[in-house]
């Protein structure tokens, strides 16, 4: 939740919208558990310290009516993910009071977010959820979204195969930032049951700041584009977001040969328990066929099963058949959300 920008407040009937503030966190905690029926709060001081760190890359809209809380939208600028050249807006919550429901708060905060894409000449709007989630489908349907073309994809740690694989290079499409910090890493090498896996011949540690050449390099030897800037983001991002460490580099004969960046998601759209989201996959074309995307994997679901994630999701476009048969192989399967996307005019 950025600093209130006073310029731009937009009255809407008897609702105001406005940027949310800091001083909005203990409302918004509160509004959330009343619809959930828990307090999310470490969920929502998550995306405090985000978007104080990239405030670009944030965008947080406030409904406010007779001087209180009416609802509340979250949303994140990205740029480069899924794979694509254009920019989006990620919708990751949204938020009304109950005694505001029908009242049209969720569509006007909508609009606002639509007025926002088109200030940052962004075209369109993506967002996943679950389709048992009645209430907020009906409302992404009535607010116009359609079905994305992106699979969202997941798999239970426990299911992970840890048999051997090899794969060729992979850059799995981005779609949320990466997730890291330093305060406790999870990477070292450990004796384990799997002494025969591709991880234990491959280093592994975990994302560190001093990586974004590495990884810039690799993500343009796979795409064949300079996207700097975006790597850049993705992770400073990652170096800013506070908990543990799960994105992973690896290196190969000394060169830092692949990376995985991933994220624990505490809460988007409600979510009960924490599921680890895999943004991106990546591995230099110079080292395939080496193992070093299932060492990745591998080494991730082993750091996610000792802080006891049970889940992890990905995103992957439906026509990109090589990538669906990599996290196939690996144990995913198509999850119980789905991937929405409205166009902006």
């Amino acid at each position: 939740m950025i600093a209130v920008d006073q310029t731009d407040r937009q009255q809407v009937g008897d609702v105001t919208l406005r940027r949310l503030s800091a001083q909005d966190f203990a409302a918004v905690v509160a509004l959330d558990a009343a619809t959930v029926g828990r307090a999310r709060t470490a969920y929502f001081e998550r995306r405090l310290q985000l978007a104080v760190a990239q405030p670009a890359l944030h965008v947080q809209f406030a409904a406010l009516r007779d001087g209180r809380l009416a609802g509340f939208m979250m949303a994140r600028h990205m740029q480069g993910h899924f794979g694509r050249a254009e920019p989006s807006l990620r919708l990751e919550a949204i938020g009304t009071a109950l005694d505001g429901r029908g009242q049209r708060v969720g569509s006007s905060l909508l609009a606002k977010l639509e007025d926002e894409a088109r200030r940052l000449k962004v075209s369109e709007i993506r967002t996943t959820a679950s389709w048992r989630d009645h209430a907020i489908v009906q409302f992404l349907d009535h607010a116009g979204f359609v079905l994305g073309d992106n699979l969202v994809l997941d798999c239970q740690v426990s299911d992970h195969r840890l048999g051997e694989r090899e794969d060729d290079r992979v850059l799995a499409p981005d779609h949320v930032t990466g997730f890291s910090s330093n305060e406790t890493d999870y990477s070292a090498s450990t004796g384990n049951d799997y002494e025969s896996l591709s991880r234990d011949r491959v280093d592994l540690r975990s994302l560190q700041a001093g990586d974004l050449d590495d990884i810039a390099r690799i993500d343009r030897a796979i795409t064949g584009r300079r996207r700097e800037a975006y790597i850049r983001d993705l992770v400073d991002e990652a170096m800013a977001d506070a908990t543990v460490r799960v994105s992973l580099l690896a290196r190969s004969d000394g060169i830092a040969a692949g990376f995985v960046m991933a994220r624990t998601d505490f809460g988007d759209y409600g979510r009960a328990e924490p599921v680890a989201v895999l943004d991106t996959i990546g591995v230099d074309p110079a080292f395939s066929h080496r193992g070093i995307g299932h060492a990745l994997l591998s080494q991730l679901f082993v750091n996610l099963d000792g802080l006891r994630v049970e889940s992890v999701e990905t995103v992957a476009a439906r026509k990109d058949f090589k990538l669906l048969g990599f996290f196939y192989d690996l144990g995913f399967k198509p999850s119980q959300r789905l991937s929405f996307v409205k166009r902006v005019a």
